[in-house]
């Protein structure tokens, strides 16, 4: 983290242009069970969110990315490094944050993440060096020296992200971050995750089923179920402008939505509130809209063109996450 530490990389460094993931036909089975079916998919660099039930194969693609699991057919490649052949290499460029709780309870922050960093092939000075600018940065730094059994679950969250970032990784594969995290913790955390993208120019690939989490944070967002890819397109897109305005008024809501349906307006309301979406198809329906309330004598609190949401894309059914075309 610290760019006047030595920059020791493996060779070939990718260049900017070159996706963070390109999978061709990616299958997994074991035995009877298909965990990845012909999964062709394009995660750019930036902040990609991977969306998927449990069972959907995050963490069997997770694995074969990082060359720990072989498919079944079809190829991966991370950083433009094929990961069956170069998984070695992609360890040494991708850090990777685990989802389940895997940290010693008698070692302090420093002592793991510097262990790490010299797993990773740093020297040992420049494995301090890097500890110490990571800690820092994940807010840990005054609590480095305790062990780590002695920590808070969002503070064992942290020493995982430092672990994973402090070998100043070209990408880093983060599995269920926010886990067991209170709105605080998780407000922080993807704070961190943002900037680790931003200021320090990191892609990320973040698996989670929380989906106003990624719409705050991700650029791009993959979704499979089964296996099998869902949908694949940058938040940008997926949260567009709807063609509703939302409007909210002070009092005398029910009469608005009343005087606009009789003008032909199409109006949803929330059950007989102060608060109600109208169809924008009718393109004289915010002009209704204000010379209504005025007429009324209501004040408008809000009047905004709608956008959509990550959650509308998908639908929940039988516990799994189908996805809306």
């Amino acid at each position: 983290m610290d760019p006047a530490a030595a920059d020791i990389r493996a060779p070939g460094v990718p260049s900017p242009e070159v996706p963070s993931v390109v999978t061709d036909g990616l299958t997994r089975t074991f035995g009877s069970v298909v965990a990845l079916s012909q999964l062709t998919v394009e995660m750019p660099q930036g902040v990609v969110g991977l969306v998927g039930a449990n069972g959907a194969g995050k963490t069997t693609m997770i694995r074969i990315l990082l060359g720990l699991l072989q498919p079944t057919s079809g190829r991966a490649r991370v950083l433009g490094m094929d990961s069956t052949t170069q998984g070695l290499t992609i360890r040494q460029l991708v850090g990777y944050m685990p989802e389940h709780d895997c940290l010693p309870p008698d070692v302090s922050a420093t002592e793991f993440v510097v262990h790490m960093a010299r797993m990773s092939g740093l020297p040992t000075e420049v494995a301090r060096e890097r500890t110490a600018d990571t800690l820092r940065h994940v807010g840990l730094y005054e609590e480095r020296y305790r062990p780590i059994g002695g920590y808070s679950t969002g503070m064992k969250q942290r020493v995982k992200l430092a672990q994973s970032l402090v070998h100043d990784p070209r990408l880093v594969l983060l599995d269920e971050p926010t886990n067991g995290l209170d709105p605080a913790g998780r407000d922080e955390m993807l704070g961190l995750i943002r900037r680790i993208s931003t200021d320090f120019g990191i892609s990320v690939v973040v698996t989670s089923h929380l989906l106003g989490e990624l719409e705050r944070i991700a650029d791009h967002v993959v979704v499979i179920e089964g296996g099998v890819l869902q949908r694949s397109t940058t938040t940008a897109d997926a949260t567009q402008l709807s063609g509703v305005l939302l409007v909210e008024v002070t009092d005398r809501g029910p009469e608005l939505v009343a005087r606009l349906r009789a003008a032909g307006a199409q109006v949803a309301d929330d059950g007989g509130g102060n608060t109600f979406t109208v169809d924008l198809a009718a393109d004289w329906a915010p002009v209704a809209v204000t010379d209504g309330a005025a007429d009324l004598g209501v004040g408008l609190v809000r009047m905004q063109h709608r956008r959509h949401h990550l959650t509308e894309i998908f639908r929940p059914e039988g516990g799994t996450i189908h996805v809306r075309h």
